[in-house]
């Protein structure tokens, strides 16, 4: 039998799953959730959680960011989130279900192995279809360069896509329409007061999005 591990209140920041020699942070933001609980497994493709941590609203909530710690889990730990809150009406504006698995936003990594759109985006619950996350140890050598660590109540957050934010001759820039582009306007997002610049998209790319194409000859 798999071990409950102890876990302690946490911190809002940085969001996402964060290892040290101690264990694991998480942190997930969520304005309107009344009730949250984060499942741990052994692999991307166990049946059952080996244990699940119900959050509670007045030590681990810090603004709308939910958060806890979890003393000496390991990396390579697979998790997801369930959150439930107001409003199940569908002009409510709310869609929340207590049964669905989440997965987490700031994922350094995700499995596919139980992944199954259709069944999954069905009402109730999706633990036999949804995807995982995986607690990952951060091993990117920054060189020396560091978080600014500004809190996201005061981020000036400016969205983007990097081919168009840089394709067009206005834009004045050696690399059009690519990162290297961007780099270039990095002075010019900075006086604007930007304080960070969201990628639209740059992410794993779900092949089951797609619709079934039907080759029509004419």
């Amino acid at each position: 039998m798999q071990q409950k591990y102890k876990v302690l209140h946490g911190k809002p920041y940085p969001s996402g799953s964060t290892y040290n020699a101690k264990g694991v942070n998480f942190s997930i933001f969520s304005r309107y959730a009344e009730h949250v609980e984060l499942l741990l497994f052994d692999s991307a493709d166990s049946d059952e959680p080996f244990q699940i941590i119900a959050l509670q609203k007045d030590i681990n909530r810090t603004f709308f960011s939910w958060h806890v710690f979890v003393s000496k889990l390991p990396v390579g730990t697979w998790y997801t989130w369930r959150m439930d809150g107001p409003g199940q009406a569908r002009d409510s504006g709310f869609r929340f279900e207590k049964d669905k698995q989440l997965l987490d936003p700031w994922a350094r990594g995700v499995s596919q192995k139980r992944w199954f759109r259709k069944a999954a985006c069905k009402p109730g619950d999706n633990s036999r279809t949804a995807m995982r996350c995986v607690v990952a140890e951060e091993k990117y050598d920054w060189e020396g360069d560091a978080p600014l660590a500004i809190r996201s109540e005061k981020a000036i957050i400016y969205e983007l896509h990097v081919g168009g934010f840089t394709r067009h001759p206005s834009s004045k820039v050696v690399n059009p329409g690519t990162f290297a582009g961007l780099i270039e306007k990095i002075p010019y997002l900075q006086q604007l007061g930007i304080t960070h610049v969201e990628l639209l998209p740059v992410m794993a790319f779900d092949e089951q999005d797609v619709p079934e194409t039907r080759m029509i000859l004419v």
